[in-house]
């Protein structure tokens, strides 16, 4: 995924300085940090439409924004899959009053980070910097949020890059398979196109899409901002005010996919690459992140697999079996339901066996309850580790811009020990045999076939 971050440490550093050696040499070491599990975030609406969640944190003089515009991959035609994904890296390649040097040299001037990004669902855009430079980073984020100006050269590097990757990804095994398994797992539904887009859709893309996809689709009643740092509600209203005031609103079209279908039968793609070990992947369609099902497939998939060496698919295939090198689960939940996956890697010989050995844990778990002690240590993990996405201000601005999009409620930091503590082994049997289905799987098999004699049937 293309993504342009400019960044000085050192000039970082030195306007630290400015703030005295003491200061320096006793915050550098976390010069992000937050105090964990502390959330007591204001939402405020701009005039033009724009959400934003502020968190003030004035420990450290350090402002940290994250940027959610709602013009993610699923948007692209799918004629012209990549779209999203290339407008989202060409916003800081030049604007109207700047081109992309002068934008690199300018965050490198106040030692600040800025990166924008593309994705399935949403485009984002973040900046960090330090409290008397926030001025000037802020013109700079409004800058290639509001007038972006797509310069033709940029694109066709930009597209050349982005090709050479996916060109290059025809030579790993795990992309490979990751592929394949979304075409057949989405069906028509858009995430089953690479966010990244093709070596067929890309070369379609002209400056004429972008600047019609960026129109339709980068407007501030589209976007969420999260600020964390050392800033106040009144300052905050008026830097809003100053830098992105002036951008104007507008309709944005109503987007409608066709629905993901589960799969009527299993369904096996074998693909033949001379390699000493198999890559697989099997699963099936899986759950959006607003299911209220969410915390109890969470605490059943860490007991399943994905709880690493603490999970019963790494613990009976891997450490008992010798049957995979690695091995997880994993529900990819998004705004649409996405896939619930196992990932593994063996020796070609071992590839049915370790099948076999996945279908038996699915069936497992769906049929006898867990131990006491596996759901005890499951929700005492989930719940012990959870400050540690909020330790510094940059994952603060995160997750308060994952809640927001979500619509979880700002006292969600608060109410997440209780939502994972109170799922019972009842509700974990329930929501196996809800959302796995080990009779409707997709397999796909990246491998050396003669040797790995997959089944497919």
């Amino acid at each position: 995924m293309a993504i342009r971050k400019f960044q000085n440490a050192s000039g970082f550093f030195i306007r630290l300085l400015l703030f005295g050696l003491t200061v320096f040499l006793s915050q550098v070491a976390s010069a992000d940090a937050a105090p964990a599990g502390k959330v007591s975030a204001k939402r405020l609406v701009t005039e033009n439409g724009m959400t934003v969640v502020l968190q003030e944190a004035h420990s450290l003089p350090v402002v940290n924004i994250q940027m959610i515009i709602k013009a993610g991959a699923v948007l692209d035609p799918e004629e012209k899959a990549g779209l999203a994904h290339l407008t989202a890296s060409l916003l800081d390649e030049g604007t109207a009053t700047r081109s992309s040097i002068q934008i690199a040299d300018a965050i490198d001037f106040i030692g600040a980070e800025l990166s924008t990004r593309g994705g399935d669902d949403y485009a984002s855009a973040s900046l960090r910097v330090l409290k008397k430079d926030l001025a000037a980073g802020l013109d700079l984020l409004s800058d290639i949020l509001t007038r972006p100006s797509f310069p033709e050269p940029e694109l066709q590097r930009i597209r050349q890059e982005i090709l050479g990757q996916l060109i290059a990804e025809k030579d790993e095994p795990s992309t490979v398979a990751d592929k394949a398994f979304n075409q057949i797992v989405f069906g028509a539904h858009p995430y089953h196109r690479p966010t990244e887009g093709t070596e067929q859709t890309l070369p379609t893309i002209a400056r004429a899409d972008v600047a019609r996809f960026y129109d339709q689709h980068y407007r501030p009643n589209n976007t969420i901002m999260t600020i964390v740092g050392d800033i106040t509600e009144s300052e905050t209203v008026d830097f809003l005010k100053t830098y992105f005031g002036s951008w104007p609103q507008k309709l944005i079209p109503t987007a409608t996919f066709p629905p993901a279908a589960g799969l009527e039968k299993p369904t096996v793609k074998l693909i033949d690459k001379d390699l000493t070990q198999a890559n697989m992947i099997l699963g099936h369609l899986g759950i959006d992140r607003r299911n209220p099902d969410y915390y109890a497939v969470t605490v059943m998939n860490y007991i399943l697999g994905g709880g690493g060496f603490a999970s019963r698919l790494m613990t009976n295939l891997r450490d008992n079996q010798g049957l995979a090198y690695s091995i997880n689960s994993h529900f990819q939940a998004g705004a649409f339901p996405g896939s619930f996956s196992v990932s593994l890697q063996t020796r070609n010989a071992a590839a049915q066996q370790a099948i076999d050995g996945v279908l038996a844990e699915l069936r497992k778990i769906r049929t006898l309850p867990v131990t006491d002690r596996e759901l005890g240590e499951t929700q005492a993990y989930l719940i012990g580790s959870f400050p540690l996405r909020m330790d510094t201000s940059a994952k603060i601005a995160g997750l308060l811009a994952q809640i927001e999009y979500y619509n979880l409620g700002l006292d969600y930091a608060e109410r997440y020990p209780k939502l994972i503590g109170s799922v019972t082994k009842t509700d974990i049997r329930r929501v196996a045999q809800k959302y796995l289905d080990p009779d409707h799987l997709a397999l796909v098999v990246v491998a050396k076939q003669d040797e790995a004699k997959i089944r497919e049937n």
